[in-house]
């Protein structure tokens, strides 16, 4: 159950909001005024923040601030003002959407959904994106994106066709390639040089990512060329 925190200092208004809210199947809490929301949403975890801006203590407009701050979830300001001034500013402070008093209960429970539902697809494209870029062989990592690789936790300084010969390797994993097939594949057939080239780079990455030579990544199958081994 998604949970939404209200930060209301007109007691009626805050009710009437929950009710909409868990009618349409959240969980909410209300807190009364800046201090105490901003005390909340820093120290619980919500999924949406539905902040109004006028507040004792401490403006919808400061705790926006603080928030963005330190959070990335929807935040919701709520505001009977309707100047654009105010929207503006809300929305420059980090606010992802302006609701203007007296709403319709569909109205708002729309918005809340649809922030939602947002949130949910940016973050899990977020997740998918950040496992696309790693690709993990025991205890070698390689970002292919950011062209970096790690071995247990030490970056690896790797020459540019020495990281795509590695990113060749790891992502045409079991199979034997001769020089020739690593020349055309990895160097291109327009490159000058000839097979030859990949021995050396093929050494050169052995020793940086296998240092004490035990062969566990690229094995060598005499007669036939080279192998990477998942």
């Amino acid at each position: 159950m998604k949970r939404i925190l209200i930060v209301e200092d007109d007691t009626s208004i805050s009710e009437l909001e929950r009710d909409y809210l868990e009618v349409a199947g959240f969980e909410t809490e209300i807190a009364g005024d800046g201090e105490e929301g901003l005390r909340l949403a820093l120290g619980r975890e919500y999924d949406l923040i539905l902040l109004d801006v006028m507040l004792p203590g401490r403006s919808g407009f400061e705790v926006c601030r603080e928030l963005r701050a330190q959070k990335e979830i929807p935040i919701l300001m709520v505001s009977a003002k309707k100047d654009d001034i105010d929207k503006i500013r809300g929305l420059g402070l980090g606010a992802d959407d302006y609701i203007i008093k007296p709403f319709s209960p569909s109205e708002l429970v729309a918005r809340v959904n649809a922030h939602l539902s947002r949130y949910d697809r940016l973050t899990s494209r977020a997740r998918g994106a950040a496992r696309e870029q790693e690709i993990t062989v025991r205890q070698l990592k390689i970002w292919p994106k950011a062209r970096r690789a790690a071995l247990s936790g030490e970056e690896i300084k790797l020459a540019n066709k020495e990281f795509e010969l590695l990113l060749f390797f790891v992502n045409n994993p079991n199979i034997v390639f001769s020089k020739d097939t690593l020349f055309d594949r990895v160097w291109g057939m327009d490159s000058l040089g000839d097979a030859s080239t990949v021995t050396v780079h093929v050494n050169r990455l052995r020793e940086k990512i296998d240092p004490a030579g035990h062969s566990q990544f690229i094995e060598t199958v005499w007669g036939s060329g080279y192998r990477f081994r998942m």
